[in-house]
């Protein structure tokens, strides 16, 4: 009995011994296990920060890829463009070319059209002569002017040789002042179109014709100054329209 007691107290000595060193050891385990589980988790998130960083720059490659592709579309269609502008400025300089040779084949004929509308305004019946032989003058300051082009020079002479065209269909009633007798007097004309030019004074006393023969206005000694004063009034829209009756002096 004494024996088993005294075994069993050397246990219980080698037991309190050994249970310090046991629970030493088993703390440093324990740290070591939090070390490595540190370690891990440090690790893990490391290897989670480069995933991170291996999508952003999977996706910004990716950008990259399609931004490239775009720029290499948007270059084709730029060499497009610019080979169809090249195109295009060959055939200006072309157009500028064959513009240059017809500016040196209508320009004297646009010189000789308005030297025949000259010539023609100064033979026709004298009616409205300050206006028609003005638009001739406007005509050739037009034609010296350096920013007007060739083109809108000929619009200019057909316009102007258009309203000489329409004075031989129109009946027109105007003031003006003319030389009766040695005295200036303010005068109504009345011209049917090209065929008659008639006056008579406002006091309606005295009324003449043109005279192509004569070329010039002869007194139509009070024969038809009744009919010119209806005739004005038409004319003039003053009176409702009715057969005009006008003096027609043939040419000899």
């Amino acid at each position: 009995m004494k024996n088993n007691r005294t075994v069993a107290a050397v246990f219980l000595l080698f037991l309190a011994a050994a249970l310090p060193a046991h629970a030493q050891s088993l703390q440093s385990i324990t740290q070591t296990a939090q070390t490595a589980t540190a370690d891990g988790a440090a690790s893990q998130s490391r290897i989670d920060k480069l995933d991170d960083e291996t999508d952003t720059m999977t996706r910004e490659y990716r950008a990259a890829l399609k931004q490239l592709a775009s720029l290499r579309e948007y270059n084709a269609q730029l060499e497009k463009l610019i080979a169809a502008q090249k195109t295009e400025m060959v055939s200006i300089r072309r157009q500028i070319d064959d513009v240059t040779n017809v500016d040196r084949t209508i320009m004297p004929l646009m010189f000789r059209m308005i030297d025949a509308l000259e010539q023609f305004v100064t033979l026709d019946v004298p009616f409205l002569a300050s206006e028609r032989k003005a638009r001739v003058a406007n005509l050739r300051a037009f034609m010296d002017r350096s920013d007007a082009n060739p083109a809108e020079k000929y619009r200019k002479i057909l316009e102007a040789y258009e309203i000489e065209n329409e004075y031989g269909r129109t009946i027109e009633a105007y003031e003006g002042e003319m030389d009766i007798n040695g005295e200036t007097r303010t005068v109504s004309f009345l011209r049917i179109g090209r065929v008659a030019l008639v006056y008579q004074t406002l006091d309606g006393d005295e009324s003449g014709a043109w005279d192509k023969a004569q070329n010039q206005f002869v007194d139509l000694n009070g024969d038809f100054d009744s009919a010119l004063r209806s005739a004005l009034r038409i004319a003039k829209q003053q009176a409702a329209p009715d057969l005009l009756v006008v003096p027609v002096l043939a040419a000899q």
